[in-house]
């Protein structure tokens, strides 16, 4: 029989084998300042209402502010931002500055600039789950961009390129 923390171990890197798109997940700080964090455990839950899920560990600063705003931003981060996701994935009192080209506002929640897509979401409700919470948020305004996604797989960022694409394109010129 397994115990609890081999199990643990191996849950960790059995999801690390999903490879998800990456986000980052925006809201305010009560000086104003944006807060966020890189998030891969974000999907859609609706189209009508149109509604999203994000989930944020309890132990999370993002947590609390969005408790206490009711509002998050959530961008689909293009293979071009790694740097971005990278940011957003170190601890805020470790990561520095983020430079303000990279940040926009979308219907007063900030949001990341040239993302391949961006929302702005009231959160509708609110479950505990574990140490963590799931936030479903009503999308209230919507930004759609171009780019190719940035991808988390085991551990790493990257793109996505599509092999059976390449190949059919390279045969085809032969």
């Amino acid at each position: 029989m397994q115990t609890a923390e081999s199990i643990a171990e191996m849950y960790r890197d059995a999801w690390s084998r999903f490879a998800t798109g990456v986000t980052v997940i925006t809201t305010v700080e009560s000086s104003g300042a944006v807060h966020g964090m890189t998030a891969s455990s974000v999907t859609s839950v609706s189209l009508d209402p149109p509604l999203v899920l994000a989930v944020i560990g309890e132990s999370r600063q993002t947590h609390a502010l969005i408790e206490a705003t009711g509002r998050f931003g959530m961008s689909i981060l293009d293979v071009g931002q790694t740097e971005i996701a990278k940011h957003f994935a170190t601890p805020p009192e470790s990561r520095g500055e983020l430079a303000t080209e990279n940040l926009t506002q979308l219907s007063g929640t900030p949001v990341i600039a040239n993302a391949i897509a961006a929302m702005d979401c009231k959160v509708i409700a609110a479950h505990k789950a574990g140490d963590h919470t799931v936030f479903i948020g009503e999308v209230e305004s919507i930004q759609v961009g171009e780019g190719d996604p940035l991808v988390w797989f085991q551990r790493q960022f990257g793109g996505f390129t599509d092999s059976a694409s390449d190949q059919n394109s390279s045969s085809d010129s032969e």
